[in-house]
């Protein structure tokens, strides 16, 4: 782990937070405050381990074995800083740019608002009496709408307030997903993450997936109330239950009751392909994090994330057998070298 990236998390750490987890786990473990801090210390110089992950992956509970196979935000961060070009991340990280990059595996329509193409932004909405507004940055579906023509008096009405915001905002088209996908909660538009590596040699690596839903929001980030399962990436199939943020765990869709665990997604060859033809497409960007759509006409592009988490992909509830995702990462490096990659 670089030095400098401890000395920046040290100086920009939140230490009254710090203290709570170190309670937090006290009282969980009773074990004392001190060693607490003194193992949180180790993890952090041998795992790049910072608090937050010390207690979501119950690291105090872990062998040194263990603790090793987990893939913590030190890591994460030099996974990133290993395979992605900062100079073209912003491809990703604005969405009208990561859109223009990528329309071929978008399979929708969208404009940018500008604030100087009001004739194309009113024949988008000539064409959709409902559409999805996004700011060009942000994550965790901060900032999204769902709107309707309907509730404006003009479209120019809502070209004016939709221009307020130019030129960060982009609207698209509302996507249909796939019956199936739907019948486990149609409230929201259910993506899944899939984390691919693309390697020196030019092979692209797909590392995991996760099924992302909503509930009782349109949006289905695990940030913003959405929850999320652990997938086998192999077949598509959903290995486990849902978890939420409040750690509450479903088989079956509180919404619908619709079982998750057991459920396979249609497509799932065609999505393993999308992701990798558009790994493809910037591969001065190697490691990211796609978030995909199943459609009744195929799988395709929600959108795509330069700095994909690390926490949701190895959950302790997901993880029984206290192993992270770690050894993936180790493998295709393996790979890599035995390519001269």
């Amino acid at each position: 782990m670089k030095v400098n990236y401890l000395v920046r998390r040290a100086l920009n750490m939140n230490y009254k937070a710090m203290w709570e987890k170190i309670g937090s786990i006290h009282e969980k473990t009773g074990r004392s405050r001190l060693s607490i801090l003194r193992d949180m210390r180790r993890c952090a110089v041998k795992y790049g381990a910072g608090y937050m992950d010390y207690d979501l992956f119950e690291m105090y509970d872990l062998t040194p074995e263990q603790r090793d196979t987990y893939l913590t935000r030190g890591r994460n961060n030099d996974i990133v800083v290993k395979y992605n070009d900062k100079t073209r991340m912003d491809d990703f990280g604005d969405k009208i740019r990561f859109n223009a990059r990528f329309e071929k595996f978008l399979h929708r329509d969208w404009v940018a608002v500008t604030g100087d193409n009001r004739e194309e932004v009113l024949s988008f909405l000539s064409r959709h009496d409902t559409f999805m507004a996004k700011p060009a940055r942000g994550s965790c579906g901060w900032g999204i709408e769902k709107l309707s023509t309907a509730g404006f008096p003009s479209p120019d009405a809502l070209y004016d307030r939709l221009a307020e915001k130019a030129p960060l905002l982009e609207l698209e088209e509302v996507i249909k997903q796939h019956p199936a996908v739907a019948a486990i909660y149609p409230g929201a538009i259910n993506t899944v993450r899939m984390v691919t590596i693309r390697g020196k040699s030019g092979k692209v690596y797909l590392v995991t997936a996760m099924f992302r839903i909503g509930n009782g929001k349109f949006v289905d980030n695990f940030n913003s109330g959405g929850m999320v399962a652990p997938m086998d990436p192999a077949t598509g199939t959903v290995t486990d239950r849902a978890l939420d943020k409040q750690k509450n765990l479903y088989e079956n869709h509180p919404a619908t009751g619709t079982p998750i665990k057991g459920f396979t997604f249609p497509d799932w060859d065609r999505a393993v392909a999308l992701v990798t033809e558009a790994a493809q497409v910037i591969p001065e960007v190697g490691y990211v994090g796609w978030d995909v759509c199943f459609t009744p006409d195929g799988p395709c592009l929600v959108e795509g994330n330069q700095f994909p988490g690390h926490d949701i992909y190895q959950l302790p509830v997901h993880t029984p057998d206290k192993i992270g995702i770690m050894p993936r990462f180790r493998a295709i490096e393996a790979e890599e070298a035995r390519r001269g990659g």
